[in-house]
């Protein structure tokens, strides 16, 4: 189930996090301590990202993509018309996170192992349920919804708990979001922010847990040396997002499934290759016998 409202979601803690933490915007933030503020926002945005689910999964196809994505514009703009509860195009700054432990989050260090311990968490989660009955049967639900409902599984449900659970995935993220950032506005939840994320999954893979971390890695490296590339041959860097358009073309035409798909083809050529070799290396010894 392809979801464009991620983003979206992790927007919505971020801005939940601003409205009752603390923020420069006094007049609107409620300055509730952060051991409130987060689990608040991780619930709204959870509860967001739910309600996205339950009208999303009676569909299929290019419709889901379709009314996702509907959703996510309309929860961009109606974060950049709204000033009594959003501040508008300006949004939240002076956000900053809690002086736990005595470290300094917004340092680089610890905020890059804040980071990497949550992906970790994360992406083991996911491997975990991927594996568990839940995640099986919503595999199932996946490849052949009707034979599982004629199992007795509940489909619907199933796709929902799936929403619930990617949810909160994205809830977490968009704190450490609006962590690092120190701000939070309509640009985050932007449909071209959508679109990356949606860019990142297919190009690394999205049929498999690590596939995005792979995606995310190239669009990285894409974003670090593709402007100065840009600039040397005399292209402005405005051209990177045709530069990233044209790497997903390519790698989409290639193998559907992204890098790793194209990871899987090379390794059943080179095995089929050992295989036919190993056989007339045999056939060569029993030649000569």
């Amino acid at each position: 189930m392809v979801s464009l409202v991620q983003m979206s979601v992790a927007s919505c803690a971020a801005y939940m996090l601003a409205i009752f933490g603390h923020s420069a915007i006094a007049q609107i933030s409620l300055g509730w301590p952060w051991w409130v503020a987060i689990p608040i926002a991780l619930i709204v945005a959870t509860a967001f990202g739910t309600l996205t689910g339950a009208l999303a999964v009676r569909t299929e196809g290019i419709y889901t993509i379709m009314i996702t994505l509907a959703i996510a514009s309309a929860f961009f703009y109606f974060t950049r018309q709204n000033y009594v509860l959003f501040n508008g195009f300006s949004g939240f700054n002076g956000i900053k996170p809690p002086p736990l432990f005595g470290v300094n989050w917004r340092d680089p260090i610890p905020f890059y192992y804040l980071t990497l311990f949550c992906a970790a968490v994360a992406y083991f989660a996911v491997l975990y349920v991927s594996r568990a009955p839940f995640g099986l049967a919503l595999q199932g639900v996946r490849d052949n919804p009707r034979r599982m409902e004629a199992l007795g599984y509940n489909v619907t449900g199933h796709r929902i708990a799936a929403y619930v659970f990617a949810s909160f995935i994205a809830a977490v993220a968009g704190i450490l979001l609006v962590w690092l950032n120190g701000q939070v506005s309509p640009g985050t939840a932007s449909v071209g922010a959508v679109v990356d994320i949606l860019i990142i999954a297919v190009v690394g893979g999205i049929g498999r847990p690590i596939g995005p971390f792979i995606g995310a890695f190239i669009y990285v490296l894409l974003r670090i040396f593709a402007l100065d590339f840009l600039v040397t041959i005399g292209l402005s860097g405005e051209r990177f997002q045709l530069l990233v358009g044209l790497v997903f073309l390519v790698i989409v035409f290639w193998s559907p499934d992204g890098i790793l798909g194209l990871w899987d083809r090379w390794g059943r050529r080179a095995n089929s290759r050992d295989r036919l070799t190993g056989q007339a290396a045999d056939d060569d010894r029993g030649t000569k016998s």
